[in-house]
C-alpha cells in the first residue's frame, strides 16, 4: 500500500516537472549561475577579505569542536524561521506581476550562497576535506531545500504568465489559490529540510568535526 502511494507520488512529481519543463530549466539555470557567481566571488576576493573569511570559518569550526551540547530546538526554530520567511517572500512576490524579478533574484541569491559556501570550504580546508565537509554540511538538507525553492519560483512564474495571458479575474483567483496551496506544500518540504539539517547533518558534523 505504501509502495503504491510512493509510486503515485513520484508519478505526480514527474508529471508536474514534465508539464513545466521550460520553467524549471529557466530557474535551474538561474540557480546554477548563482553557484558560479559565488565560487567566482570567493576565488577573486582580496587578501584582506580572504583572511576575514578564513578567520570566521575557523572560529566556526572551533566553536563546533568546543560546544559540548548543541541547543537543537533553538537551532531548529531559527532554521524553520528562515525557511518560513523565504517561502512567504517567494509566495508573495510570486502573486504579483512586478514581483517576479524578485523571485528570480532570490533563486540567484540562494545559488550564490551555496556556491560561496562550497568555495570557502574547499579553499580553506583543501579539496578532499572541503568536499567531505560540504557533503556532510550541505547535501542532505539541500536534497529537499533546492527542489522546493525551485518549485516555488516555478509556481510564481506560472502564476505570472497566467495573469499576463488571462485577464479574467475568476481564472486569476483560481490560479492564486493553486499557487498558495502549492506554496504551503513546499513550505512543509522546507520544514522537513530544516529537521534534516539540525537533527541529522549537524549531529553527523558534530561527531566528526574533530577530524577537520
Amino acid at each position: 500500500m505504501k509502495r503504491d502511494k510512493r509510486i503515485k507520488l513520484l508519478e505526480i512529481i514527474k508529471q508536474h516537472v514534465s508539464n513545466n519543463k521550460k520553467e524549471y530549466i529557466l530557474v535551474a539555470l538561474l540557480f546554477i549561475i548563482g553557484i558560479f557567481l559565488g565560487v567566482f566571488f570567493v576565488n577573486n576576493v582580496q587578501e584582506a577579505q580572504k583572511t576575514e573569511i578564513t578567520t570566521y570559518f575557523n572560529s566556526f569550526i572551533e566553536k563546533m569542536k568546543n560546544t559540548e551540547e548543541l541547543n537543537q530546538i533553538e537551532l531548529l526554530k531559527s532554521s524553520i524561521g528562515h525557511n518560513l520567511v523565504l517561502a512567504i517572500v517567494l509566495w508573495f512576490f510570486g502573486t504579483t506581476v512586478i514581483g517576479i524579478p524578485v523571485v528570480f533574484g532570490l533563486v540567484l541569491y540562494r545559488g550564490f550562497c551555496l556556491g560561496y559556501t562550497i568555495a570557502v570550504c574547499i579553499t580553506i580546508m583543501g579539496l578532499q576535506k572541503g568536499i567531505l565537509f560540504v557533503l556532510i554540511l550541505l547535501v542532505l538538507q539541500n536534497i529537499l531545500f533546492i527542489p522546493a525553492i525551485l518549485a516555488l519560483a516555478v509556481s510564481g512564474f506560472k502564476l505570472y504568465k497566467s495573469i499576463i495571458k488571462d485577464r479574467n479575474k475568476e481564472n486569476v483567483k483560481i490560479e492564486v489559490v493553486r499557487h498558495t496551496i502549492f506554496s504551503l506544500i513546499m513550505l512543509m518540504v522546507l520544514m522537513l529540510s530544516s529537521v534534516i539539517e539540525i537533527f541529522i547533518s549537524t549531529n553527523i558534523l558534530k561527531g566528526i568535526i574533530k577530524y577537520f
